[in-house]
């Protein structure tokens, strides 16, 4: 960091010169964006036409003046100086939490998979998964696009005709499904990335690139044992989403344009909430008037509202819900919120292991069960139970990467001037 200001110092009229005027256009990017998200209509195209013409224009400025290089140079030593200073931050037994480990397992005799050829776009077809989980030994229940189908139903067939392994090549829900069923016969549970985002598949560990890689746990596995959450009495793998997010799920449009639906939800939460609110109670402590409400199998590492679905569970074997609430009562605390992330007033994030979200008795509100929407009657109960499921995952595994700690200066600064030990006095023997 003290690199970075040595370049901007360099020469002190350039130096001013890049610091005011990439803090002018950091700040109209910052409009842009909030312009972008928080509005609807002609404010939203301007904020995103503002967006990408303020850093656009502070770049043509740096070389009209023919300071870029001294900018880019600051830039590039700032950069540097943010990584070293989460490298250093992060601590030896975050790197071991990177990749669950468990037993070693022996092979299935009997496994029976259930595919959905339509998941992902159709990486069933396109990784040839079929063929090579028979050629492994597997029976495939390949699943009828056209037609509704109960998977729960089709599992609990294949274990009353000897299935040893119940296994999934589908979204986050479905494999909640057979999960549940496979937990209640403690049988082992084999999950395939062929999904859309396979948020419970990143967190095991698992190649979201290649499903058929998952494949390799029936002949070199090894086994996990997970937490399973009981949303109403319906399992869940991932999370239970009440509010802003359940209302963008419920809509009709939402399975084909995701993004777009979300934006137009957006502009109500961040103005102040033009919404229902929620009051729930995690464990003894009271939420109220919450806009949105995410209860997840587990926390998340990195609980920022705007960051959560890409982070990641560390673990999913910790027997607790991961809570995280957002009241959102204005613009200002609505800035807030995505300036601070999880240090906002307006984000209230703890773990529970009995999340209960009230309403009126016999009124149904929208929940959102592992991406899957669903209305259920209040009080919609959310609990744990602990290490309920066997999952199989392959011995050799990607694993996937942490997320960086946030910056603690704090910390950085006493890691970077520790202080002097006392030294000890003069020995006195009639202190022994």
């Amino acid at each position: 960091m003290g690199g970075a200001a040595v370049a901007l110092l360099a020469t002190l009229g350039s130096g001013l010169v890049i610091l005011l005027s990439g803090v002018l256009g950091l700040a109209a990017t910052a409009v842009g964006v909030w312009w972008f998200l928080a509005h609807r209509g002609p404010l939203r195209v301007s904020g995103a036409l503002l967006a990408v013409a303020a850093p656009f224009t502070t770049l043509v400025l740096y070389v009209a003046w023919g300071v870029w290089v001294n900018a880019f140079v600051a830039l590039g030593l700032w950069g540097v100086a943010l990584s070293c200073a989460r490298a250093a931050l992060r601590r030896p037994e975050d790197d071991r939490k990177a990749l669950m480990r468990g037993e070693p397992a022996v092979p299935p005799r009997r496994p029976v998979l259930i595919m959905n050829p339509k998941s992902g776009g159709g990486k069933v077809a396109r990784f040839g998964l079929v063929a090579r989980a028979e050629a492994l030994g597997a029976r495939v229940i390949l699943l009828d696009p056209s037609a509704p189908a109960d998977v729960a139903g089709l599992a609990r067939k294949a274990v009353a005709e000897g299935a040893d392994l119940l296994g999934v090549a589908g979204g986050d829900g479905t494999q909640a499904l057979v999960a549940e069923v496979a937990a209640a016969h403690d049988l082992p549970f084999l999950v395939i990335s062929a999904g859309t985002r396979n948020h419970f598949a990143l967190d095991l560990g698992l190649d979201r690139t290649d499903p058929s890689r998952c494949l390799d746990a029936l002949r070199d596995g090894e086994e996990l044992r997970v937490d399973l959450g009981d949303v109403a009495g319906r399992p869940f793998v991932n999370t239970v989403s009440f509010g802003v997010y359940a209302d963008v799920v419920q809509r009709p449009e939402y399975r084909d344009d995701k993004a777009g639906t979300a934006l137009d939800v957006l502009p109500d939460l961040l103005q102040g909430g033009l919404g229902d609110r929620l009051d729930a109670i995690a464990d003894a402590t009271p939420l109220t008037g919450q806009q949105a409400l995410l209860v997840s199998n587990n926390p998340y590492a990195a609980p920022d509202p705007l960051g959560a679905v890409a982070a990641r569970r560390t673990r999913l074997d910790g027997g607790e819900l991961g809570v995280i609430g957002i009241r959102v009562d204005g613009a200002a605390q609505a800035a807030e919120l995505a300036v601070l992330g999880n240090r906002a007033t307006g984000l209230n994030v703890l773990t529970a292991h009995r999340v209960e979200v009230g309403g009126a008795p016999g009124t149904a509100i929208s929940v959102a069960v592992d991406g899957e929407a669903l209305t259920l009657p209040t009080p919609v109960v959310c609990t744990l139970r602990p290490r309920a499921l066997r999952v199989l995952v392959p011995r050799a595994r990607p694993g996937s990467p942490l997320p960086p700690p946030p910056l603690d200066w704090r910390r950085l600064t006493r890691l970077a001037f520790p202080e002097e030990p006392v030294p000890p006095g003069p020995w006195d023997p009639r202190a022994s």
